[in-house]
Protein backbone atom coordinates (compact mmCIF):
# COMPACT_ATOMS: atom_id res chain seq x y z
CA UNK A 1 0.00 0.00 0.00
CA UNK A 2 1.33 3.43 -0.88
CA UNK A 3 0.38 6.70 0.67
CA UNK A 4 0.30 9.79 -1.47
CA UNK A 5 1.85 12.61 0.50
CA UNK A 6 1.64 16.01 -1.12
CA UNK A 7 3.76 18.83 0.22
CA UNK A 8 1.74 21.70 1.61
CA UNK A 9 1.86 24.83 -0.52
CA UNK A 10 0.99 27.37 2.13
CA UNK A 11 1.22 31.11 1.64
CA UNK A 12 4.70 32.55 1.65
CA UNK A 13 5.81 34.38 4.75
CA UNK A 14 3.91 37.66 4.99
CA UNK A 15 1.35 36.75 2.34
CA UNK A 16 -2.35 36.38 3.22
CA UNK A 17 -4.19 33.08 3.39
CA UNK A 18 -6.79 32.47 0.68
CA UNK A 19 -9.56 29.94 0.08
CA UNK A 20 -7.23 28.26 -2.42
CA UNK A 21 -4.71 27.74 0.39
CA UNK A 22 -7.40 26.01 2.46
CA UNK A 23 -7.99 23.55 -0.37
CA UNK A 24 -4.33 22.50 -0.18
CA UNK A 25 -4.48 21.59 3.50
CA UNK A 26 -4.79 17.90 4.36
CA UNK A 27 -8.32 16.75 5.23
CA UNK A 28 -9.12 17.43 8.87
CA UNK A 29 -12.53 16.65 10.32
CA UNK A 30 -11.59 17.75 13.83
CA UNK A 31 -10.96 21.44 13.16
CA UNK A 32 -12.75 24.27 11.38
CA UNK A 33 -10.67 26.57 9.17
CA UNK A 34 -11.72 30.14 8.43
CA UNK A 35 -9.87 33.24 7.21
CA UNK A 36 -10.15 36.78 8.56
CA UNK A 37 -8.37 39.48 6.56
CA UNK A 38 -5.88 36.91 5.27
CA UNK A 39 -5.15 35.38 8.68
CA UNK A 40 -5.96 31.72 9.27
CA UNK A 41 -8.32 31.04 12.20
CA UNK A 42 -8.52 27.45 13.42
CA UNK A 43 -11.13 26.30 15.93
CA UNK A 44 -12.46 22.94 17.08
CA UNK A 45 -15.41 21.49 15.19
CA UNK A 46 -18.70 21.87 17.00
CA UNK A 47 -20.13 19.12 19.16
CA UNK A 48 -23.36 17.20 18.77
CA UNK A 49 -25.55 19.60 20.80
CA UNK A 50 -24.23 22.62 18.88
CA UNK A 51 -24.81 20.91 15.52
CA UNK A 52 -28.27 19.80 16.64
CA UNK A 53 -29.28 23.41 17.20
CA UNK A 54 -28.03 24.34 13.72
CA UNK A 55 -29.89 21.36 12.21
CA UNK A 56 -33.12 22.31 14.02
CA UNK A 57 -32.82 25.88 12.71
CA UNK A 58 -32.38 24.46 9.21
CA UNK A 59 -35.46 22.26 9.64
CA UNK A 60 -37.50 25.20 10.97
CA UNK A 61 -36.52 27.39 8.01
CA UNK A 62 -36.98 24.59 5.47
CA UNK A 63 -40.57 24.04 6.59
CA UNK A 64 -41.42 27.70 5.98
CA UNK A 65 -39.15 28.83 3.13
CA UNK A 66 -40.29 29.23 -0.46
CA UNK A 67 -39.04 26.54 -2.85
CA UNK A 68 -36.28 28.70 -4.34
CA UNK A 69 -34.48 28.85 -0.98
CA UNK A 70 -32.53 26.01 0.65
CA UNK A 71 -30.89 25.62 4.03
CA UNK A 72 -27.34 24.37 4.44
CA UNK A 73 -24.89 23.66 7.21
CA UNK A 74 -21.22 24.60 7.03
CA UNK A 75 -21.18 25.80 3.44
CA UNK A 76 -18.43 28.40 3.12
CA UNK A 77 -19.04 32.07 2.36
CA UNK A 78 -16.25 34.21 0.96
CA UNK A 79 -16.39 37.93 1.76
CA UNK A 80 -14.11 40.87 1.03
CA UNK A 81 -12.56 39.56 -2.16
CA UNK A 82 -11.46 36.28 -0.66
CA UNK A 83 -9.39 37.74 2.18
CA UNK A 84 -12.14 36.64 4.58
CA UNK A 85 -13.92 33.29 4.51
CA UNK A 86 -16.34 31.81 7.05
CA UNK A 87 -18.15 28.50 7.46
CA UNK A 88 -21.37 29.48 9.25
CA UNK A 89 -23.21 26.89 11.32
CA UNK A 90 -26.32 27.27 9.13
CA UNK A 91 -27.47 29.37 6.19
CA UNK A 92 -30.47 30.09 4.07
CA UNK A 93 -29.34 30.17 0.43
CA UNK A 94 -30.83 30.84 -3.00
CA UNK A 95 -31.08 27.36 -4.54
CA UNK A 96 -29.47 28.39 -7.84
CA UNK A 97 -26.20 29.07 -5.96
CA UNK A 98 -25.79 25.32 -5.44
CA UNK A 99 -25.82 24.66 -9.20
CA UNK A 100 -22.19 25.79 -9.60
CA UNK A 101 -20.31 22.47 -9.74
CA UNK A 102 -16.82 23.90 -9.35
CA UNK A 103 -17.64 26.48 -6.67
CA UNK A 104 -15.98 26.01 -3.29
CA UNK A 105 -17.91 28.75 -1.55
CA UNK A 106 -21.11 30.77 -1.68
CA UNK A 107 -21.36 34.43 -2.61
CA UNK A 108 -22.90 36.66 0.10
CA UNK A 109 -25.53 37.95 -2.36
CA UNK A 110 -26.99 34.40 -2.43
CA UNK A 111 -27.36 34.25 1.37
CA UNK A 112 -30.40 36.04 2.86
CA UNK A 113 -29.81 34.60 6.37
CA UNK A 114 -26.59 33.46 8.00
CA UNK A 115 -26.72 31.70 11.39
CA UNK A 116 -24.09 31.10 14.05
CA UNK A 117 -24.58 29.02 17.20
CA UNK A 118 -22.49 30.41 20.03
CA UNK A 119 -19.95 28.20 21.73
CA UNK A 120 -17.81 28.90 24.75
CA UNK A 121 -14.61 28.86 22.69
CA UNK A 122 -15.53 31.62 20.23
CA UNK A 123 -18.37 33.81 21.51
CA UNK A 124 -16.51 37.03 20.69
CA UNK A 125 -15.72 35.77 17.21
CA UNK A 126 -19.43 35.26 16.47
CA UNK A 127 -20.76 38.29 18.37
CA UNK A 128 -18.27 40.87 17.11
CA UNK A 129 -16.04 39.74 14.25
CA UNK A 130 -18.54 37.80 12.17
CA UNK A 131 -21.25 40.37 12.86
CA UNK A 132 -19.00 43.00 11.31
CA UNK A 133 -17.97 40.98 8.26
CA UNK A 134 -21.43 39.60 7.49
CA UNK A 135 -22.74 43.18 7.55
CA UNK A 136 -19.92 44.41 5.29
CA UNK A 137 -20.77 41.54 2.91
CA UNK A 138 -24.38 42.77 2.78
CA UNK A 139 -26.06 39.62 4.14
CA UNK A 140 -29.57 40.87 5.07
CA UNK A 141 -30.03 38.90 8.31
CA UNK A 142 -27.67 37.45 10.89
CA UNK A 143 -29.17 35.11 13.48
CA UNK A 144 -27.28 34.19 16.64
CA UNK A 145 -28.44 31.16 18.64
CA UNK A 146 -27.17 31.18 22.23
CA UNK A 147 -27.48 27.73 23.84
CA UNK A 148 -26.50 29.04 27.30
CA UNK A 149 -29.14 31.77 27.39
CA UNK A 150 -31.52 29.82 25.14
CA UNK A 151 -32.11 32.86 22.96
CA UNK A 152 -32.27 33.50 19.26
CA UNK A 153 -31.14 37.01 18.36
CA UNK A 154 -32.24 38.29 14.95
CA UNK A 155 -30.11 41.06 13.47
CA UNK A 156 -31.26 42.89 10.35
CA UNK A 157 -29.02 44.92 8.07
CA UNK A 158 -29.92 48.59 8.11
CA UNK A 159 -29.51 51.30 5.48
CA UNK A 160 -26.34 52.38 7.30
CA UNK A 161 -24.70 49.01 6.54
CA UNK A 162 -24.76 47.85 10.16
CA UNK A 163 -26.91 45.24 11.87
CA UNK A 164 -29.68 46.35 14.20
CA UNK A 165 -31.28 43.99 16.69
CA UNK A 166 -34.76 43.10 15.48
CA UNK A 167 -35.64 40.53 18.16
CA UNK A 168 -34.31 38.45 21.01
CA UNK A 169 -36.61 35.47 21.35
CA UNK A 170 -36.79 32.84 24.11
CA UNK A 171 -38.48 29.41 24.19
CA UNK A 172 -42.25 29.81 24.44
CA UNK A 173 -42.18 33.20 22.67
CA UNK A 174 -43.09 33.49 19.02
CA UNK A 175 -41.40 35.89 16.65
CA UNK A 176 -43.15 36.61 13.38
CA UNK A 177 -41.66 38.33 10.38
CA UNK A 178 -42.37 38.91 6.71
CA UNK A 179 -38.66 39.24 5.89
CA UNK A 180 -37.26 37.52 3.86
CA UNK A 181 -40.57 35.59 3.69
CA UNK A 182 -43.46 35.04 6.15
CA UNK A 183 -42.12 32.97 9.03
CA UNK A 184 -42.80 32.18 12.67
CA UNK A 185 -40.00 31.27 15.05
CA UNK A 186 -40.27 29.82 18.56
CA UNK A 187 -36.91 28.86 20.09
CA UNK A 188 -38.68 25.99 21.89
CA UNK A 189 -38.24 24.18 18.56
CA UNK A 190 -34.50 24.84 18.67
CA UNK A 191 -33.30 24.39 22.26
Amino acid sequence: MTVDISPLALPRYGEPWTVDDLKRLPPDHTMKYEIIDGSLVVSPRAGVYHNGIAAKLCRLLTRQAPEHLLTSMESGVKVRGGATYFEPDALLVVEAAFNQREADHLHPSDVPIVIEVLSSSNRGHDLVTKRHYYAVAGIPQYWIADPDEQTLTVLVLGDDGAYAERAVVRPGEQWKSDEPFPLVIDPAEIF
